[in-house]
């Protein structure tokens, strides 16, 4: 049974992350879940919404990205990860991540953490480009 992933991050960012993952990797819409953040929403209502959607049978395992430690998403996360046996949190969410995540889904939790935050590690580098 493969890991379900679930981004939490500021409107709309979560949604517009998932899209990128569909349009690369089509077949993950099931594995990948969004809950954008919006700036007037309340905490306790946002934590209801992740619970809810966490709430399907058949998933044993969940890694939730949230985009900036600290912001209310990811301390929206962070309660909801208390809640959750078998959830780990990862922040600074970016594509490279995601994809990495989505590719490696099917591993154990703990090996999919560790490759998707290699992933959005090694996704970022600056590149030298000279004009000719």
């Amino acid at each position: 049974m493969s890991t379900r992933i679930l981004l939490i991050a500021h409107a709309p960012l979560a949604y517009a992350l998932r899209e990128c993952a569909l349009h690369v990797l089509a077949d993950c819409g099931d594995s990948v879940l969004a809950l954008d953040v919006l700036p007037d929403a309340d905490p306790q209502d946002t934590l209801a919404q992740a619970v809810q959607l966490l709430q399907p049978v058949g998933q044993s395992s969940t890694l939730v990205l949230t985009d900036v430690f600290g912001a209310t998403p990811s301390n929206i996360a962070q309660r909801l990860v208390q809640q959750c046996p078998q959830t780990r949190l990862i922040t600074g969410v970016n594509l490279p991540m995601l994809l990495r995540a989505v590719c490696y889904r099917a591993e154990p939790l703990d090996a999919l953490v560790q490759r998707a935050v290699v992933g959005g590690t090694q996704g970022v580098m600056q590149v030298d480009v000279h004009a000719p």
